[in-house]
């Protein structure tokens, strides 16, 4: 059979099959040895190709649009160190649980350690990083190969899919000559028949007799609490807040649980918790009985030191996708159940409490640490902490928030209070680096209408080369740059306090000038000279086009006296408030 036929045969079913599960969207890294996958995909009117040069950026480019999807996304590269350059956003949608379509090409099995060029070891290239591997078959044009293929990719695009969401890997051994047969018949030898297979999943669930037994227990508790974490699931917050008025339960809601902002009732949301559960005195006043855990472990290092010193306390963790999210291991109820699910079970077997003194006490505790926070805005000069605390009321309303990691999303979770606006927001906290962060906004940025990403000048240092992908494609972001030349969050550390080599070690300090490579980039640059400056900015970045970062020059040693100084202000207001109730 005809070498270039069976292999436009053999694509050009893979590529119908990735359409028919749903994919639409694939990121391709030009290279020769995936040559005729990447032409049969262009060819393809419904799944949208984006060309990114760079494998690494391509690939947290890619995790972005599925973040704001939620749903898989391809990616497609040549054969070496290419496939290499994938690893760090495979790791990262591995332990953020989103779904990847992870496709590389690859020299066929004679080519294999005999010192061909562009040869490496693709087998099983990303280990436990990925939910499943599966090297293909070379390509036929026979009906049994062709049904295979489509079959492997069914399967690959079900198992990302199905919970915990991550990548999957397919490895495709290509001969020479690589160029396939375009016609106008190309795809239609390949529409789907009924003998093709479809796969079909569901949600975790539990038996009925089980939820009325914890719905029992939990009816008896007067002292709990539900600590929200990262939750893909735009019905949680609904059946989250009701299940909580019903308990009267205060709801820990860290900033990437989606409950913060949003048009659901806010009234049992508790934000602050970073700030007061530092205080001794609020976490004895506070000490829960029983503890509800959604999602992923919180941000805030506090509320984790809170719930592991309340042990003795009954913990619920609750995971629709049969992790085990447990890293102190406190749990006594591991419950593998979806997690909206499990909220609106619970709900319904649930006689609404008349008490709520506990919540009360949390809900006072939290509003005094709220009010301490308009100390903030008397501070004059550009400041991390303030900058967070006014974004709430800066941003417009339904944009998109993607926060860096280390310093940034700290701050974030500490003063980011909630608000009745629709404001999506996102971070990479899967594996929790700075790499790849500005490729996954640009990702994300395509399927909204306004996204705004606040990062460190390391992070940003880190993947400038993303930018490319906001100049090629005309996407459109506002970049707030805090520049506090070096890495801020080790302020905070140990390490500090050992001034010797602090500097050369962790402090790192850049020095960078980044006009230029905004510039470069095709973008806009503004330095930010103080709030006023910075709120008008911000105005007029509501119908802002192309890439536009405003940089705040903060320093590092002022930005972390003033987070103690604000902190040891409000723990003072706490202990005062405590010892008056008691």
């Amino acid at each position: 059979m005809d070498h270039q036929e069976s292999l436009t045969a053999y694509i050009a079913a893979i590529v119908s099959e990735l359409i028919f599960t749903g994919v639409t969207d694939v990121v391709v890294s030009p290279g020769s040895r995936s040559t005729p996958m990447a032409m049969i995909m262009a060819e393809h009117p419904d799944l949208n190709v984006h060309i990114h040069v760079d494998e690494r950026s391509a690939a947290f480019f890619a995790l972005g649009i599925a973040k704001s999807l939620n749903k898989p996304v391809a990616i497609l590269c040549t054969s070496g160190t290419a496939a290499a350059n994938y690893f760090p956003a495979i790791v990262e949608a591995r332990y953020a649980r989103v779904p990847l379509i992870v496709l590389t090409a690859d020299r066929p099995h004679e080519l294999r350690e005999v010192g061909a060029p562009q040869a490496i070891d693709q087998i099983h290239l990303y280990g436990k990083h990925v939910k499943w591997f599966s090297e293909m078959a070379l390509p036929e044009k026979s009906d049994e190969i062709i049904r295979y293929a489509r079959t492997i990719c069914a399967r690959a695009v079900a198992i990302a899919k199905s919970a915990p969401s991550g990548p999957v890997h397919l490895n495709f051994p290509f001969r020479e000559p690589l160029v396939p047969k375009l016609d106008d018949e190309l795809f239609q030898l390949h529409e789907r028949p009924n003998g093709y297979v479809k796969v079909s999943t569901g949600d975790l669930t539990m038996a009925e007799e089980e939820y009325k037994e914890i719905a029992e227990k939990l009816s008896k508790t007067t002292r709990g609490i539900i600590v929200c974490g990262t939750i893909v699931d735009d019905i949680f917050p609904e059946a989250v807040t009701r299940l909580a008025e019903k308990l009267k339960f205060p709801i820990i809601a860290d900033p990437l649980s989606q409950l913060r902002s949003g048009k659901h009732s806010l009234d049992n949301i508790i934000e602050a918790y970073d700030t007061f559960l530092r205080n001794d005195d609020a976490k004895v006043f506070l000490k829960p009985d029983v503890i509800l855990r959604f999602g992923a472990m919180p941000i805030s290092k506090a509320l984790t030191i809170f719930i592991k010193e309340n042990g003795d306390a009954e913990q619920y963790v609750i995971d629709g996708g049969g992790g085990w999210r447990d890293p102190a291991l406190l749990s006594t109820n591991m419950i593998f159940c979806n997690e909206s699910l499990f909220c609106e079970k619970i709900e319904t077997y649930t006689v609404e409490k008349s008490s709520a003194d506990f919540l009360t006490a949390w809900k006072r505790v939290n509003q005094l640490s709220k009010d301490t926070m308009i100390s903030l805005s008397d501070i004059t000069d550009l400041s991390e902490g303030r900058l967070f605390y006014q974004l709430a009321e800066m941003l417009p309303e339904g944009a998109a928030l993607f926060v860096g990691n280390s310093m940034p999303i700290r701050d974030l979770d500490s003063f980011f209070l909630s608000n009745h606006k629709t404001i999506k927001v996102m971070a990479n906290r899967g594996a929790n680096g700075i790499d790849g962060t500005v490729s996954t906004a640009l990702g994300a940025a395509l399927n909204s209408s306004s996204l705004y990403l606040v990062l460190g000048d390391l992070t940003f240092f880190h993947d400038l080369n993303g930018l490319i992908a906001a100049k090629l494609y005309n996407i459109n972001i506002n970049i707030i740059l805090i520049n506090n030349n070096g890495g801020g969050i080790f302020s905070f550390l140990p390490q500090s306090e050992h001034p010797k080599n602090f500097e050369l070690l962790f402090g790192t300090p850049l020095g960078i000038d980044f006009e230029h490579a905004v510039k470069m980039f095709n973008g806009n640059y503004i330095k930010i000279k103080d709030w006023d400056h910075f709120g008008v900015e911000m105005r007029k970045s509501i119908n802002s086009t192309g890439i536009n970062v405003f940089e705040l020059e903060t320093n590092r040693e002022r930005n972390r006296d003033e987070h103690r100084e604000f902190w040891g202000y409000v723990s003072r207001e706490i202990s005062n408030f405590v010892i008056g109730e008691q």
